[in-house]
């Protein structure tokens, strides 16, 4: 090549391939696509639906599993049981769904879906996890260990521990 390649490129606005790029630079914009994808689908969700993604994937959960209580609904998400509280609290403000306290034990409680509810999901669109989750439950098992071991090689690299692992990438 000759060494005025690169800026010959530049002014005639070629663009560079990507395979030019640092081996880094190629899965850092890898993670942008992924990111770029996710907040994508968020947007779209709050633009017809109305609330956010993890508002809209507790709804469903709520429609499948009619009655379920908080912890579950907090495992069936993912997230730690106050995050799926507050989630509860603001669902049922917004009169999607409904709080039974008629148990035992008072402290419990189970949930229903309104007709509101009913008709956020109706409008919203797919898939209700989000996209991410779905694509990942997509991939086959080995795939998906070769991603949970170099991600997990990448979270030692940034020295971030484990926080953040139980909230919602809505909310990130």
């Amino acid at each position: 090549m000759p060494p005025n390649h690169t800026s010959r490129r530049q002014k005639t606005g070629t663009a560079t391939s990507p395979a030019e790029f640092a081996p880094s630079t190629r899965v850092l914009r890898q993670f942008r696509i992924v990111f770029n994808a996710v907040k994508t689908h968020f947007r779209q969700v709050e633009k017809t639906a109305g609330i956010g993604g993890a508002q809209l994937w507790a709804l469903s959960v709520v429609q499948q599993r009619p009655g379920i209580g908080v912890g579950d609904l907090a495992r069936a998400l993912d997230v730690h049981q106050t995050t799926a509280s507050n989630l509860v609290k603001n669902l049922a403000a917004q009169g999607l769904v409904a709080i039974d306290r008629s148990g035992a034990d008072r402290r419990t409680a189970t949930m229903t879906l309104l007709p509101a509810g009913q008709a956020r999901l109706a409008h919203a669109p797919m898939p209700f996890a989000g996209v991410l989750p779905d694509a990942l439950s997509a991939l086959d098992a080995q795939t998906l260990a070769r991603l949970e071991h170099d991600l997990g090689t990448l979270i030692t690299a940034l020295e971030a521990g484990t926080s953040g692992e139980n909230t919602p990438l809505s909310e990130l």
